[in-house]
């Protein structure tokens, strides 16, 4: 029906759980307990799924949000898995129309697992079509206009919606407040990451030594998806050179030709201190400027770039703008202005 009336594509369906095991991509782990990291959140979510199987009810609401990379959609299609259940996968720019997800929301099953990437980025009108489908499993359409227009309610089998988010602060209260479980999802440990690049190089059937996922992991910025894909740019390297297996010496070449420093940091980081430190005495500055600066997206900056920064202790956001901080300025190799030691002194002491 819903189909027919709104013309909803089937494109706005990304994937499937069937669909997702047949995929080439080997390097997703498929169970809780292959999943490496973030122990609290699997911990908890285990007894979430339990408790659920138990009782023969659909999972409550699931919120994941955290820095990219850091495994959201995989968790969302382990949950799935560990459910038993199947999982449709969307994202929030992908949903235009209050009936395109009206469409996706009466063809689930029972128990079924829908996952929305990207959930801070839906329209408000589509946004508001979830409120009485999380809370109570029902659409309410309104049917025709002015004076003769009449709400009609149609039921919903019950699902469990996962959203995921790199934004958090940007959800509307009442769609976060209907989430029963939230989770923050955080950076992976250099040990945490040496697993996961030592379990990717086994499923891809890389050789590869100790040293080498340790060298590989420790330039990962904390995140599983640039892990992996630093592993198959050193394979390539090292296949290139004809080594059986990729050793410390390898991966350090290869990172070095990817212009990949010691920490991890890649030129749009080391342009960003740069440009803090030469162009605005260590600052403080505005996001918008340091953007226009280095020619790079304000939004990517800040998702993709600063979150590490910040972790490392490089940079710090402060009420009047960024400001870079000592350990940053020895990165850099750079000694930091008088200026800039009261700067960094006035942060240090609020």
């Amino acid at each position: 029906m819903f189909d027919e009336e709104y013309g909803a594509d089937e494109s706005l369906i990304v994937g499937t759980k069937t669909e997702y095991d047949a995929e080439e991509n080997v390097l997703r782990p498929k169970t809780m307990a292959d999943y490496v990291g973030q122990q609290k959140a699997k911990e908890n979510l285990a007894v979430y799924i339990a408790a659920a199987k138990a009782r023969g009810e659909a999972l409550d609401h699931v919120l994941l949000y955290g820095p990219p990379g850091l495994g959201k959609t995989t968790l969302s299609h382990i949950i799935a898995n560990e459910l038993g259940v199947a999982i449709k996968l969307t994202s929030g720019p992908a949903i235009e129309r209050s009936g395109d997800l009206a469409a996706i929301l009466t063809n689930l099953n029972e128990g079924d697992v829908l996952f929305i990437d990207e959930i801070h980025r839906l329209n408000r009108s589509v946004e508001e079509i979830l409120y009485s489908a999380m809370e109570d499993y029902a659409l309410d359409i309104i049917v025709g206009k002015g004076p003769s227009a009449r709400n009609i309610r149609f039921a919903l089998k019950k699902f469990t919606l996962i959203g995921a988010t790199t934004r958090v602060g940007m959800l509307a209260a009442p769609l976060r407040d209907r989430f029963g479980i939230i989770n923050r999802l955080e950076m992976y440990t250099p040990n945490e990451l040496k697993q996961i690049v030592t379990r990717s190089a086994k499923a891809l059937d890389i050789a590869i030594d100790d040293e080498g996922a340790a060298e590989i992991a420790r330039r990962s910025r904390g995140t599983p998806r640039i892990a992996n894909r630093l592993l198959k740019r050193v394979r390539d390297f090292s296949v290139v050179k004809g080594n059986a297996a990729i050793t410390r010496e390898d991966a350090r070449f290869a990172l070095a030709r990817l212009e990949i420093d010691e920490l991890g940091l890649d030129e749009t980081d080391r342009n960003l201190l740069r440009a803090l430190i030469e162009k605005f005495g260590g600052g403080p500055t505005g996001l918008e400027t340091l953007a226009a600066t280095i020619n790079e997206d304000a939004n990517t900056i800040e998702d993709v770039y600063e979150p590490y920064l910040l972790q490392l202790g490089f940079i710090a956001r402060t009420p009047r703008g960024r400001i870079c901080l000592k350990d940053g300025y020895a990165h850099m190799g750079c000694e930091p202005s008088m200026k800039a030691r009261r700067q960094m002194s006035m942060f240090e002491e609020n």
